[in-house]
């Protein structure tokens, strides 16, 4: 195991990493910016370095910076955790150009999997089921719009380097297409430095479903079963459970076996999510492999007794899988909601600001991620997930009934500041969430329609902090 770690994230992500390599017994240390000097993972980690001033650019997208940093302070290896540079290819060679262990895929695996038209070829070439359209990218408009004409509207186009929701543009009717396709070019040119794009058959009422893997490097390789996601705003999530609920069970073990044998086909190693749509006749098509942890992991520890950053550590430090897949046992339900600093009824736009109330929820089988703390500054630079809120529960039923507790408990307020609690209180109040018969379109469903009469509540500490306009971003997923 490594002597010690540099954590080059931020956040709830950067605390999640050092808890874990603390109860490994391995040394951390944080790297941050200027924004981000009170944060809770300096005050916590064993060292930290200021790698450059608030914009992400400068300093946890600057490369050099990190590296540096891990020199300095004799860190043997760097965990990216989720969004920045977690599945950045360059970064992870430059880290083993300079003697320091990746936590994550080698880099050439990366490479080829964080290019989805590449992930795609691959898959199919394992075979992994695709939705019909272009493997290759797509060169011009005129090709676009005959690639659509060939399997249907609607279709979408989406950056072949893309990623976090961004670099997407569903398409209804020909007339739309050229359009769209050069708008998706321009953006995948300017967030992503590659305007190369895709484009597939878009599937309505269909379900977001993904696998947690994990993989060595001495060709083992296990699936931590399914997870749905179905519930999320322009392609990001904002609730997820384990496992996707109201699918048959040959349907969840197969598209985890399917799963686990792309994963091994292309020599992925570490901890990795393959993510699936799934339309209503449980038919499944492969979207993208996501080379990291997620956001969303929360869910499958809970229902599994496996720490997932622990399991990504053993294997980075070259230790063998230590769990067989018929070890794996799955009990009873995890949720979890994103909490983030935004407000839904401006379209989800960040509402920075202090908090002065700051008490995340307790109670059984409760588990809250979050680097919040009374005072702290929710500033306008980074990401707005302020805290994840996780339960379990043996059965669905009440597993909602519990985060819906939870939520109620969470006491989050300050000037300016609202979170996207209510809404998730929405979406667990919809009674096609409920029956677990709801799929990706639930979000646009829910803002489109005036919410529910209801009683007002009482009024006590608690609800203080249920404003009726909130909102919740959701981290780089």
């Amino acid at each position: 195991m490594f002597e010690k770690v540099l954590i080059a994230n931020r956040g709830e992500i950067a605390l999640r990493v050092l808890r874990a390599c603390r109860e490994l017994g391995v040394r951390t240390a944080v790297v941050y910016s200027a924004a981000d000097a009170d944060s809770a993972a300096v005050r916590l980690s064993d060292e930290a370095v200021r790698i450059g001033p608030a914009p992400s650019r400068r300093s946890y997208l600057n490369a050099a910076a990190i590296v540096e940093a891990a020199r300095q302070v004799g860190a043997q290896a760097v965990h990216p955790g989720y969004g920045f540079l977690s599945e950045d290819a360059d970064f992870a060679e430059i880290c083993a150009q300079n003697g320091l262990t990746f936590i994550g895929p080698r880099p050439e695996v990366m490479a080829a999997l964080g290019d989805k038209s590449s992930a795609r070829a691959l898959m199919s070439r394992a075979g992994l089921p695709l939705p019909a359209g272009s493997v290759e990218p797509v060169p011009t408009a005129d090709a676009a719009v005959e690639v659509a004409g060939e399997i249907g509207y609607p279709v979408i186009v989406k950056a072949a380097a893309g990623g976090g929701g961004r670099g997407m543009t569903v398409v209804w009717t020909p007339a739309d297409l050229p359009r769209a396709y050069a708008k998706t070019r321009a953006t995948a040119q300017k967030v992503f430095g590659d305007d190369r794009v895709y484009v597939e058959r878009y599937l309505t009422d269909a379900r977001h479903v993904e696998v947690q893997v994990l993989c060595d490097a001495h060709g083992n390789g296990v699936h931590l079963g399914t997870r749905d996601c179905s519930v999320q705003r322009r392609h990001q999530k904002l609730i997820e459970e384990a496992p996707a609920p109201a699918l048959s069970a040959a349907t969840l073990d197969t598209i985890a076996e399917t799963a686990l044998r792309g994963a091994l086909a292309v020599g992925f190693t570490g901890a990795g999510t393959l993510e699936f749509l799934v339309d209503a006749k449980e038919r499944f098509h492969f979207l993208e492999i996501n080379c990291r942890i997620q956001v969303e992991h929360p869910v499958t520890e809970m229902i599994t007794g496996i720490d997932l950053v622990h399991e990504q550590l053993h294997i980075a430090a070259g230790t063998p899988l230590r769990l067989r897949q018929e070890e794996i046992r799955l009990h009873g339900v995890a949720v979890e909601c994103r909490v983030n600093v935004e407000d839904p009824d401006r379209d989800f736009a960040p509402t920075p600001g202090r908090l002065e109330r700051f008490v995340p929820p307790g109670g059984p089988f409760t588990r809250v991620d979050t680097h919040g703390y009374p005072g702290y500054l929710v500033g306008p630079h980074y990401d707005s997930l302020l805290a994840k809120v996780a339960v379990w529960a043996p059965d669905r039923e009440l597993a909602l009934n519990r985060l819906e507790r939870a939520l109620d408990e969470f006491d989050v307020a300050g000037p300016g500041v609202r979170t996207t609690i209510p809404f998730a209180r929405r979406v667990l109040d919809d009674a096609e969430f409920r029956k677990g018969r709801h799929h990706t379109g639930l979000v646009d469903r829910l803002l489109t329609a005036p919410p529910a009469d209801t009683p007002d509540p009482p009024v006590t500490a608690v609800t203080a902090t249920r404003p009726s306009t909130t909102a919740d971003r959701p981290m780089s997923d």
